[in-house]
């Protein structure tokens, strides 16, 4: 396994204080639950599997399924994919998000969602200057009151601060911001047949990582959205599941439990449940233990809105925040597999 570092953000009571997007490895589960529910920051904890150096090595079968055979299109998503990188770098309030948001605007009002922009602005971290955000959110079926919200963040790091030849290069994201999106932008062919009792929301988060320096604030985006949401006293409507996506499409897929949402008792369930979708669909990349506790876009989430919401990510990326983050290292079949477990979980709610 690759030694990485995750995300490091600002201490934040109304999130745990561990080290943002960073893994702590399934030798300190029970202790990182602990630390965590005391309210003691792991700042620094650093877990010998996530930081060893070693090389990575698969640790479950490949799921015996072909592209062909999956009743999602991954060739479809990963061309979305690939369209999404061709504009570029995308960081917060640049022309290629710009582009980016109209792209997936137009992309989602033709498959019969309803749009919108929530728009808000942040300093710089740098200059504080202003830079214009915005959520872009879009609703299925919107006279179901009770709702699922299905994210990705959508913006891209701003350089890839962790590539070993240059890290003021060039960072397009395919990985670690397209992949999500990617999925989401083929699941919206499938929502407006979608026969449930639940309405359906995607939302793509921006300025989750418009960061210079590791110690700069993450996930600006979800936090305005959760704070929001806690805001609005007569809504109408709720949010029973939340499901973030983040780095879904690494060739090489291995998806295991993470470590918050499985600790969480309110979203325990929702990770079961997802997994023993995956389990009975044969997609043997869902692996059913804990292996890293991420710091992600679902914390604000469950604890400032109160969104029981999962992550599924595909933590062990040896491209990630580096140049090498291309279209290259994904695969349709992996964005295939991750979209029709996340379609038929959804088609299975009760």
């Amino acid at each position: 396994m690759k030694k990485r570092r995750k995300r490091r953000g600002p201490a934040n009571s109304a999130q745990p204080t561990d080290t943002p997007r960073r893994s702590i490895g399934p030798t300190l589960f029970f202790g990182a639950v602990l630390v965590v529910g005391m309210g003691v920051g792991l700042l620094g904890y650093i877990a010998l599997e996530s930081w060893g150096g070693r090389p990575r090595q698969s640790e479950s079968p490949v799921s015996e399924l072909a592209l062909e055979n999956i009743p999602f299109d991954g060739a479809q998503a990963y061309e979305s994919l690939k369209q999404l990188c061709q504009i570029g770098p995308r960081p917060s309030g640049s022309d290629g998000m710009r582009r980016q948001q109209e792209l997936l605007a137009e992309h989602f009002r033709k498959l019969g969602g309803q749009v919108e922009l929530q728009r808000f602005e942040i300093a710089h971290p740098v200059d504080g200057s202003r830079v214009p955000m915005a959520n872009l959110i879009v609703r299925w079926h919107p006279d179901r009151p009770q709702r699922v919200l299905l994210c990705a963040h959508y913006d891209t790091l701003p350089l890839p601060m962790l590539d070993p030849q240059n890290p003021k290069g060039r960072f397009v994201g395919a990985n670690d911001g397209a992949s999500g999106v990617a999925v989401l932008m083929e699941l919206g062919r499938h929502m407006p047949e979608l026969k449930s009792r639940y309405g359906v929301d995607f939302a793509l988060w921006d300025g989750e990582e418009f960061i210079f320096d590791p110690a700069h604030e993450y996930f600006r985006g979800s936090t305005y959205f959760a704070q929001e949401y806690r805001r609005q006293q007569k809504r109408g409507y709720s949010y029973r599941w939340g499901v973030l996506l983040d780095m879904v499409g690494d060739k090489d897929l291995q998806i295991y439990q993470e470590g918050h949402s499985m600790s969480w008792r309110e979203t325990r369930p929702l990770v079961e449940a997802i997994w023993a979708t995956a389990r009975r669909l044969g997609v043997r990349e869902f692996i059913p233990r804990v292996k890293h506790f991420v710091r992600d876009d679902h914390l604000p989430l469950r604890n400032i809105a109160g969104i029981a919401t999962c992550n599924i990510i595909d933590f062990d990326y040896p491209a990630w925040h580096t140049q090498a983050d291309t279209p290259e290292q994904c695969s349709a079949l992996s964005l295939a597999k991750v979209g029709w477990v996340l379609l038929e979980w959804l088609r299975g709610l009760k």
